[in-house]
């Protein structure tokens, strides 16, 4: 399969760093939109000085990174000094653009693709600071065969290789709570799903970063990511899973930013996605979302709207149906349902699914789950006198509990 004809190291960055239009990043640049198309096509010029610090400061990518090709007996001395501060990022920074050394057999793309799939099934029972090291290594190992394959095995290896950084950054965001270290992971598996030219792996990448912004109360640039991953997803052609999951996401954007009427709408659009028939296939990797979790996202939604009736009805069929692997996702539904109880004013309930949450986080531990249930003791500091809610503060902070939150 050939390349994509485009530099798509450039365009990955430009949307992570959240410019969805080459106008957009003109315009930050003080350039004409023609001279990005011209970055942005298969051989990128050299920008000149002035404007090489401007894209590393807009990216925060050096040249190399960003797919330029640094011309014969170009002195490195006469670059900005923001572009020779620059760290060059582990990843396909590393990787030179055509690579000229001894090729790997085919079968490379096969075996390195068979540990990135046992390590995205390890994610759901592994401790996250102990997989995560073993994702960055072997991601680190991806690099390492681009430089020695071509054709489809590069293009395998590639994609294998964004699903690797995917991994690490879910785990930097969801399980670590360090978003400015998944944000970096998360462009080098926008640009490692550019090199595969994988259309669908890139969505759900883009979908990951808009997470960031809506964690930290930007909804708008939350928003205009997942317009990026809808666009890519289109050029799949994406399965009703995924573009249901895009839904997902896009609600919790919304319900984080208040807007509850507009996230039911989302999930409600979501669930008719799945009750349509369709023969797409869906991609191995997408295994963190199906129908109950979207119900999930519903649940969620619908407590935090107030709606708590329904928010218990449709959390407690949830917690039925989640299947018993899906330990993580557990204590999340736990943590849901505690704040249900505790906003209906019933706090031997919500301390009876609080304690539970913890009982499964000592099990599987996920940092998720944790705030679900600290944000639950916080709206029962009305009842912190009660026997229950001392009861909880007396697991919420053992030895046992106290100890896991701040090693992890």
């Amino acid at each position: 399969m050939p390349q994509p004809a485009s530099n798509t190291r450039l365009k990955a960055a430009r949307l992570a760093a959240g410019f969805r239009t080459q106008t957009a990043f003109a315009a930050t640049l003080g350039v004409g939109v023609r001279q990005v198309r011209r970055w942005e096509s298969e051989n990128p010029p050299w920008p000149h000085a002035d404007l090489q610090g401007a894209l590393t400061r807009a990216t925060g990518q050096t040249m190399e990174a960003l797919g330029f090709r640094r011309p014969p007996g170009h002195d490195s001395t006469s670059e900005p000094r923001a572009q020779q501060r620059a760290t060059p990022p582990a990843g396909l920074a590393t990787v030179p653009v055509q690579s000229v050394a001894a090729m790997q057999p085919a079968t490379a793309a096969a075996d390195y693709g068979s540990v990135t799939r046992a390590h995205r099934r390890l994610y759901w029972s592994v401790a996250p600071a102990t997989l995560h090291p073993a994702a960055l290594a072997h991601a680190t190992l991806g690099c390492a065969l681009l430089q020695e394959t071509a054709g489809q095995t590069r293009v395998t290896v590639a994609a294998a290789l964004g699903e690797s950084w995917l991994l690490a950054g879910r785990i930097e965001f969801f399980d670590l709570q360090e978003p400015e270290r998944a944000a970096a992971t998360l462009l080098r598996a926008l640009q490692a799903a550019g090199e595969a030219d994988d259309q669908l792996l890139g969505s759900a990448v883009l979908a990951h970063t808009a997470f960031i912004p809506a964690w930290e109360g930007r909804r708008d640039d939350a928003v205009q990511r997942l317009v990026a991953a809808r666009t890519y997803a289109r050029r799949g052609p994406a399965p009703a899973l995924l573009l249901t999951w895009l839904d997902a996401v896009e609600a919790e954007c919304e319900t984080r930013a208040g807007n509850y009427r507009t996230a039911l709408h989302l999930i409600g659009h979501g669930e008719d996605l799945l009750a349509a028939a369709e023969d797409l296939p869906v991609p191995e990797w997408l295994d963190w979302f199906s129908p109950v979790r979207l119900a999930a996202f519903r649940g969620n939604t619908e407590l935090r709207a107030g709606h708590l009736p329904q928010a218990r009805a449709t959390l407690s069929a949830v917690l039925e149906q989640l299947p018993a692997a899906e330990e993580k996702q557990r204590s999340v539904i736990l943590g849901d349902l505690a704040a249900v109880e505790a906003a209906a004013g019933a706090p031997d309930a919500a301390c009876d699914y609080a304690l539970q949450a913890l009982d499964q986080l000592e099990r599987t531990w996920y940092a998720t789950g944790m705030d679900r249930i600290r944000d639950v003791r916080q709206s029962l500091t009305a009842h912190q006198h009660e026997p229950c809610v001392r009861a909880l503060d007396e697991r919420l902070y053992g030895w046992s509990t106290t100890v896991s939150a701040l090693a992890r």
